[in-house]
């Protein structure tokens, strides 16, 4: 579903990317971990078409960025710092605006499944300003996800939430894995991140420098593994 070979972001004569390679199969979960700096929005600006790349291929579903932006992004939804939400629209509002965007049948059926299933279907008439932040990043799940894309990309999407809010997200992702998304999610929880994810993935210095199964490793061994990549102590690697 996402295949990158060899990508390479510079800014000015600033290298971010420095030759990165990632294969990323249909219905997986993949989490990325790394330090500050190491390249991860980077990377996930370019997947999500939001920045193009200086060399290298990446294509999602078969088709090659950037040339095929615009078929690509009604195939995938983007959970990032920003909600893209309007908060002096109700929340029913919010995502009848983003179903007419993507053009899409039954738009009141849609929305309303999609309220439902973040648990929002009795606030659907109160105003996004009036949200809680978990209120807020459910909505923004519900807007990622109303057009049914094949590929979800979540960049830090556990920031500032609760820990009633931040299991609720846990309880949607898991749904949404359940169903065959694609997920691709930055996290700097690192033990979070491993708990949900089927591969974790750990970039330093613009490069995949560890690549491997949830399956295969412990939380405490995983710590230890991302202080040897990355010189971070595993103490400091969860903050």
């Amino acid at each position: 579903m996402i295949e990158i070979k060899g990508l390479v972001k510079n800014y000015g004569l600033n290298p971010v990317l420095r030759g990165v390679d990632l294969h990323v199969q249909k219905g997986e979960f993949v989490t990325l971990v790394g330090a500050n700096g190491a390249g991860k929005s980077t990377l996930m600006r370019i997947v999500a078409t939001l920045l193009t790349k200086t060399a290298g291929s990446v294509t999602i579903g078969g088709w090659p960025l950037p040339e095929h932006a615009a078929k690509v992004r009604r195939h995938i939804g983007l959970v990032s710092h920003q909600s893209l939400l309007y908060g002096d629209l109700t929340a029913a509002e919010n995502l009848s605006f983003f179903a007419r965007l993507y053009t899409l049948d039954n738009r009141e059926e849609r929305v309303l499944r999609a309220l439902k299933t973040v648990g929002l279907l009795a606030r659907q008439r109160d105003p996004v300003s009036t949200f809680s932040r978990g209120m807020v990043q459910r909505l923004t799940i519900a807007r990622a996800t109303l057009h049914e894309p094949d590929v979800l990309l979540l960049d830090e999407p556990y920031t500032g939430l609760d820990q009633d809010a931040a299991q609720l997200l846990d309880d949607l992702l898991r749904r949404e894995a359940g169903n065959g998304r694609t997920i691709f999610m930055i996290t700097h929880d690192l033990v979070h991140g491993l708990n949900l994810c089927n591969r974790i993935l750990i970039l330093n210095r613009g490069k995949i420098a560890a690549d491997l199964a949830s399956s295969a490793i412990g939380p405490n061994e995983f710590l230890d593994l991302y202080a040897a990549h990355t010189g971070r102590r595993a103490k400091e690697a969860t903050q």
